[in-house]
């Protein structure tokens, strides 16, 4: 049986630069954004996903989405994050770590490159306050309003309600990894979602 998972925020990217436990047969994509020159399945907001229906979605997937919103945005976007899902169902959330990029900050490395993204050369500056090509391009969808540490992600996501959290930092990669379910799993269930969706 076919699941399908809500790709939030998607931006141009399909379900092939998800994850590979979403890059499957199994798996469905709906593709949301506020972009329409996207091409989404739905046009919407991570905190207005009204264009989905309650229960309706196995999975949300959201890469580098929440630290968009400002701080009193992201509870707001998780409770729709929550509303979507089936009773069974599950987030996979990733977004930029604050901890590991801050320690290049406090190195003095804040105008240095990081590491070579998709899009070019990413900076400490820019995983803090938003890609700066971009937004000198006029795309200030891409300014960053918000972030989280591991601690942080965590905590947000059980605070909203989500009733199992396991996370994942990767500070090389300079990025924060967390499933999230909307119903109690067990803990062999969740190291499970994790080696399917967390990158190795």
């Amino acid at each position: 049986m076919t699941k399908t998972f809500l790709h939030v925020g998607c931006g141009p990217l399909r379900k092939e630069s998800t994850t590979p436990g979403f890059n499957t047969t199994e798996w469905q994509e709906l593709r949301l954004d506020i972009d329409q020159s996207v091409a989404p399945d739905i046009v919407g907001t991570m905190t207005d996903m009204s264009g989905v229906a309650d229960a309706s979605v196995d999975a949300v997937y959201s890469s580098h989405n929440i630290e968009h919103l400002y701080a009193h945005e992201v509870p707001i976007a998780l409770a729709e994050f929550l509303r979507v899902l089936k009773p069974d169902g599950f987030a996979v959330i990733t977004c930029p770590d604050l901890k590991s990029v801050c320690a290049l900050v406090a190195d003095d490395k804040l105008t240095d490159t990081a590491y070579i993204s998709g899009l070019g050369p990413n900076t400490p500056n820019y995983i803090l306050y938003g890609f700066r090509p971009s937004m000198a391009q006029g795309n200030l969808y891409m300014a960053h309003r918000s972030g989280f540490t591991e601690k942080v992600l965590g905590g947000t996501l059980s605070a909203a309600g989500f009733a199992m959290v396991a996370t994942m930092a990767r500070p090389a990669a300079f990025d924060l990894w967390a499933v999230a379910c909307k119903a109690p799993r067990s803990s062999d269930e969740m190291h499970a979602l994790a080696a399917a969706h967390f990158p190795l």
